[in-house]
């Protein structure tokens, strides 16, 4: 039995795994390119030089692949390159990148979507990322491995969220938020380490007490940011578990293009 509905269309062209199932009214585009075991919804769209791995949920009236929200965009084959083992729910809207970027918007493995949920052209979304119902990415956004946002929440272009950060619901995002701190608000502020995130994950207590040491430093010992860095990165040589984190911590710090929430 065919595991694509006779209502879908599926454009030739297309290359559609024969595992793949497909609900009654979706379409699929051309260019598009639909890994193993994958599952497309009832009236979603797919569409756009799009390329989805294996073993992807995607949820009915999705929105996959379509152009940037850009008004540069000349029509230009730019590309949303899709991972393995993600849930993308209902009414998602995912688009391509722009030649004025890399041209690719991408997606990691293990990422769990929520409804409504938009992600801009060019974004670079991690794994194991979770993103609640009606967050929005503006495009250029970076979310690195294990963040997790809030559903209701804005993120500015160009912002970079760190690894295992957390933001909280109904936040406005206008600057970096560095790994491993909890952001909340509008406009968002620093609200202290994700422990109980990290935990979870498997830090050391060791490591869980260095990041907290680090988080300090940088917001509450009245330090400017240079002052800071310059003490992170002598508690980033103390010898202990968290070394690696707190330098990463640094690293991210050093690199931001937009500043840290402070």
């Amino acid at each position: 039995m065919s595991r694509i509905h006779p209502t879908a269309i599926v454009e030739p062209g297309a290359q559609v795994d024969e595992s793949v199932e497909i609900g009654p009214y979706a379409v699929i585009g051309a260019n598009v390119t639909i890994g193993a075991r994958s599952q497309v919804g009832s009236h979603s769209v797919l569409e756009g030089h799009t390329t989805i791995g294996e073993d992807n949920s995607i949820g009915h009236y999705a929105s996959i692949g379509g152009r940037p929200q850009d008004m540069k965009y000349r029509g230009e084959p730019t590309k949303l390159v899709i991972g393995n083992r993600n849930t993308i729910r209902e009414f998602t809207t995912l688009h391509t990148g722009t030649v004025q970027d890399t041209g690719i918007t991408s997606i990691g493995d293990d990422c769990w979507i929520m409804a409504y949920v938009h992600v801009g052209h060019d974004c670079r979304i991690g794994n194991n990322i979770i993103m609640s119902s009606n967050a929005q990415l503006a495009g250029h956004v970076i979310v690195d491995d294990h963040a997790i946002i809030g559903g209701m929440t804005g993120v500015h272009q160009f912002v970079r969220i760190g690894a295992h950060a957390m933001v909280g619901g109904a936040s406005a995002l206008v600057q970096d938020v560095p790994p491993f701190v909890i952001a909340a608000g509008n406009k968002a502020v620093p609200h202290g380490i994700n422990v109980e995130g990290l935990r979870r994950r498997g830090f050391s207590a060791d490591a869980i007490s260095a990041l907290r040491a680090a988080y300090r430093t940088l917001y509450k010992n009245s330090l400017s940011l240079e002052e800071a860095k310059l003490q992170l990165a002598e508690l980033a040589q103390a010898g202990g578990d968290g070394d690696e984190h707190v330098k990463a911590l640094l690293n991210f710090v050093e690199q931001s293009q937009r500043g840290i929430i402070r």
